[in-house]
Parts: structure tokens; C-alpha cells; sequence
């Protein structure tokens, strides 16, 4: 059983300077670049997590290969809690700087009835105050793939400083909690991304010229 999802208000921390910046309504025509700084985190082992942004210069996606948290029969207790940490470099043209506008998880959940999922997030340019997680639950019974979305407010978006090159942190954590299942009769587990290789999570830029 699939329960409604609501969307999360996402508010990142406050730049250390103010920005100057002008509209841009469109993205710019030169392509942008990722790098790759850092992974860290037990949902994320080393060679699992793929980054790469679209071709319009829109959003970029992440995928992972290895992202479960699970509890039951035989699975260490610690695996009913997985996380990634990421840090990206966004290398954007001159004169233009992004914000992230909203952002699409999805993935997978097998929960017994009675336990529940969470998936929560948050993400901050380097050198900025962290953002609380905004979480979403799911409960069991379930057998399907889930999707949220986390939308930020136009107001509420924070800016890539103009000219300065400020990493973005990504950090995102599953946990499956047995609730009044027996976990140690039956398994409950949930996924980032689901078995189809073509579902990402897919982060939404919004643009501004500087």
C-alpha cells in the first residue's frame, strides 16, 4: 500500500556575504561540469554512486548502486540505517551562478505491516550553516517504488556565491524501523533508486546571471 507523500519545504542555510545577482530565466548555453570531491557513508561504498548533469543544463542526477537500509531474519542490526555523504564541485560558465529548486528521490520499499520507512535529506554550500533534514515516512504494508520531492520556496533559495567556488554538500539516509513487526520473522527493507537503471534522484537548478 502506497500512502500520500507530501512535499518538504527545503531551506538552506544563509551565505557567510550577501549576492548580487540579476533574472537569468534561462539556463546558460555552455555546459556545465561536476566533480566528484568526496563520498563518504555506508549507503554509498566507493564505485556505487554515479553523478552527472543534464544535457540543457536544468539538473543533474545521482544514482546509486548500493543504497539499502534493511531489517529481519540474518541482517546486521546496523543495516537498518543507511547514509551518503556527498560533495560536489558545480563548475558553472562565467557569469552565472544556481540554486538547487527542488529535488526528486526515489526508490524502492518491501516494509511488512506494521513497520515503516524514512528517507530524509539535506543539502548547503560549503562554508554555510546545515539546513535541517526534511524526512518522509512510508508504512507498511508496501511493496512498490516510492518518489518525494522536496521543493524549495523561491524566497527561501540560497545562491551559489558569484565568482567563488563553494562545494555542495548532499546528504541523504534511509532507515526502516520494525514497529510492531516481528523482524525476526519477516524482512522489511527500502532502496534509494529502485531495480530500474534508468531512476535517478534528480536535482532541479534554477539560474541567475551575477
Amino acid at each position: 500500500m502506497i500512502h500520500a507523500l507530501t512535499a518538504g519545504l527545503v531551506t538552506l542555510g544563509s551565505l557567510v556575504a550577501p549576492i548580487v545577482i540579476s533574472p537569468s530565466p534561462k539556463a546558460p548555453a555552455d555546459r556545465i561540469t561536476i566533480d566528484v570531491v568526496s563520498v563518504n557513508g555506508s549507503g554509498c561504498p566507493i564505485g556505487s554512486t554515479a553523478v552527472a548533469p543534464s544535457v540543457d543544463n536544468t539538473a543533474f542526477t545521482v544514482t546509486y548502486g548500493s543504497y539499502l537500509a534493511a531489517i529481519g531474519p540474518g541482517i546486521p542490526v546496523t543495516d537498518f540505517r543507511k547514509n551518503c555523504q556527498l560533495s560536489l564541485r558545480i563548475n558553472v560558465p562565467q557569469g552565472f551562478t544556481y540554486a538547487i529548486a527542488s529535488v526528486d528521490y526515489r526508490g524502492y520499499a518491501y516494509l511488512a505491516a506494521g513497520a515503516s520507512g524514512l528517507e530524509q535529506a539535506n543539502y548547503y554550500f560549503m562554508g554555510s550553516g546545515a539546513n535541517a533534514m526534511v524526512g518522509h515516512t512510508f508504512k507498511g504494508p508496501m511493496d512498490a517504488n516510492w518518489q518525494t520531492t522536496d521543493k524549495a520556496d523561491i524566497a527561501a533559495m540560497v545562491w551559489a556565491p558569484c565568482g567563488v567556488q563553494r562545494n555542495l554538500n548532499i546528504n541523504t539516509e534511509l532507515r526502516v524501523y520494525a514497529g510492531t513487526s516481528d523482524p525476526d520473522r519477516s524482512t522489511s527493507l527500502m532502496t534509494m533508486d529502485s531495480t530500474d537503471t534508468d531512476v535517478s534522484t534528480i536535482y532541479h537548478l534554477s539560474w541567475r546571471s551575477c
